[in-house]
């Protein structure tokens, strides 16, 4: 635990709101605009974020999750990576064939040619 979250004694109890300030500097997350580029920087904004797991924390915490069901929810997400891990150690290894490429939705397999509207 950090020394900035760490409980004190007395009259340095931390306040909430500088627990929040403490929290925060830990987390620090910056993005530079360059060129007054905006979009670039956003997309590098939810980029950082999306690797550190802020959208689905938040995504999480919508609605309250019993213990019981984190625990649950925990387990199998342990599971699934310890397997995903096995499945990669075993491509590598040449014992199973690699991996195919998932289409991306929407981009193959599809004609450009237009439509004809059916009434």
């Amino acid at each position: 635990m950090p020394a900035s979250l760490r409980p004190r004694s007395g009259a340095e109890c931390l306040t909430a709101k500088s627990f929040a300030s403490a929290i925060e500097k830990e987390h620090l997350v910056q993005v530079f605009v360059r060129d007054n580029n905006v979009d670039q920087a956003l997309k590098a904004l939810k980029r950082k974020l999306q690797r550190e797991g802020v959208f689905r924390e938040m995504k999480l915490r919508k609605h309250y999750e019993k213990p019981s069901e984190r625990k649950a929810r925990e387990k199998a997400e342990a599971i699934r990576r310890a397997r995903k891990l096995a499945r990669k150690k075993l491509q590598r290894e040449g014992l199973l064939p690699p991996a195919k490429p998932r289409p991306v939705a929407g981009v193959a397999g599809r004609a450009m040619t237009s439509r004809t509207p059916r009434f």
